[in-house]
Formats: C-alpha cells, structure tokens, sequence
C-alpha cells in the first residue's frame, strides 16, 4: 500500500502503525510532511494493535491509563485532543476499540485513490482523537469516507472485499515485516533506498519539529545505506498501547 509522490521514487518510508495508536497519531504530521519529499514514497503498514482477544472496551479504568499519555502526546508535538474524546469517547463505557474495521477502511480506501489509505489514516485519527467518534463502528467508517469523497457504494464493496482473510494477510505480513525491521511496536519507520539496504529511524527526536524532520528526511533519500539509528521509546507495543 503506497502514496507515490513521483512516478519513480528514490526511496520508501515504511510507516508500520495502528489506527488506535497514540503514538502513531503523536507522529502523524512527520507522515504528512514526507508525503510531501521529492523521491519519496510513503507505505503504511497496519499491525493490529487491537484485534481479536486483544479487542478493548472503554472503561473507567482505561481512561484513567491512557489519559495521562495523551497529554504527554500533547505537550511534546501540539497535536490536539479534542474534549469530544476526553470527555465523550473516552467515558463512552463499552464501546469497543478494534483495530480491525479502521484498517479494513484503510485498506478499502487506498484500494480505490492513489494515497487515499493515508488519506483515511490521517482522517481516522482525527475522528478518534479530535471528534471521539467510535471509529470501529462501520457506520462511522462510511461516514468518513464519504467525507474524504469516496462513493459510497464502491466504499462498501471494496470495504466488503477486504474484510476478514485480506485484513487479516495484512496484519500477518506487517508484523513480520516489524519483526524484520527489529522493530519493538507502533509507530516503527523504514527508510527502504533505491539500492536495496534499508534502516529503521529513531523519531522520538522529531516529534513536533516537522520541518527539520522534512529536511532530515529530503538529505536521507539517495541510493545511499543511511545509519540504522534505533527506535523511539515512545510507541505503543504490538499488542497494547503502553509506553
């Protein structure tokens, strides 16, 4: 799944995510302004945070964990929280957090636009985050797509063809390519160069400095081995979204 910036690029930042990841949201305007890089591509890769018996219903408890990491989001890159999500979503007692139905709509979506999957990540997490809108709901899935311009009939079918065994292959082949890439959760990035080698980017130092990211990123992109420099500590684990 790609957004092609040109029609050959240089290099590929692999973005491997989840759509309920806060961490992935913290990094969300570094994966904007690479879009944006002369000679780079940008793939997304989703891992299933929350899926299956890793599935979690909001409870009291649950917002009193994530609450204190979302401002922390917050105060280290700007990005916002809206008080829908604080004080809607987030005491929305039941409601279900699945990773699962926000990829499908990924998926869906980039099936049918060049770039439209990261179009509907960027989308997803703001409906979570901003709007606490209940993003594993189907409902609102198409509610969003509709938003972004997709029709709403060739949404649901191809919504309807990716779902089950195709989202599940796309968990499967993301958390072997985490594996490969040594990474240890959500977000890891991968910068893969026109010549083959490849190397992990640490981003913790590049939370909220989007320009000089975008600056990092356009001297990186050459047929060049740049330096594996580690992950950041500030992700969510493959399973969870603990720090």
């Amino acid at each position: 799944m790609s957004d092609s910036n040109t029609p050959s690029a240089d290099a590929t930042l692999h973005y491997i995510f989840d759509p309920m990841c806060g961490w992935c949201y913290a990094v969300a305007p570094l994966i904007d302004a690479a879009r944006s890089v002369p000679g780079l591509k940008v793939e997304f890769h989703g891992g299933g945070m929350m899926t299956g018996a890793n599935r979690r219903a909001i409870t009291p408890q649950w917002r009193d964990y994530v609450m204190p990491h979302d401002h922390r989001i917050a105060e280290l890159t700007g990005q916002p929280f809206g008080e829908a999500y604080f004080e809607g979503l987030l005491r929305d007692i039941g409601a279900m957090m699945d990773s699962e139905p926000p990829t499908t709509a990924i998926l869906a979506a980039d099936a049918l636009r060049a770039g439209g999957g990261l179009d509907m990540i960027h989308r997803l997490q703001r409906a979570h985050y901003v709007e606490g809108r209940r993003i594993a709901d189907v409902d609102v899935l198409n509610a969003l797509a509709a938003e972004l311009g997709f029709d709403g009939e060739a949404f649901a079918s191809a919504f309807a063809r990716l779902s089950g065994e195709a989202t599940s292959r796309h968990f499967a082949e993301s958390r072997q390519l985490l594996q490969r890439a040594g990474g240890q959760g959500f977000p890891t990035l991968v910068l893969a160069q026109a010549d083959g080698t490849a190397s992990r980017i640490d981003i913790g130092p590049w939370l909220g400095r989007t320009e000089e990211w975008k600056a990092q990123l356009s001297g990186l992109v050459a047929p060049l081995p740049a330096a594996d420099t580690g992950s950041t500590s500030a992700m969510c684990g493959p399973d969870s979204c603990a720090i």
